[in-house]
């Protein structure tokens, strides 16, 4: 089973997006896995965020996914 740390390796930004990379550990050794969310004010004023993206936020999504890919490769033990 695959266990998450609570910091990221790494946060990678492009407009009001980011992906985040998370370093991993499974039987066969470390990985790496990414997620992408959209931070927003909730109504209280605290920030949240959200994995729901909008037509606006595809463009951003689609050029950090190409970021995490090569950030990802550059740093996976092979």
């Amino acid at each position: 089973m695959a266990t998450q740390t609570n910091k990221p390796a790494t946060t990678l930004r492009c407009g009001g997006i980011k992906a985040t990379i998370w370093k991993n550990s499974g039987d066969k050794g470390p990985f790496y896995s990414a997620t992408f969310s959209r931070p927003f004010k909730g109504a209280e004023g605290q920030w949240r965020n959200s994995a729901s993206f909008g037509l606006a936020d595809l463009e951003a999504i689609s050029i950090l996914t190409a970021q995490a890919k090569a950030w990802i490769f550059d740093h996976a033990d092979r």
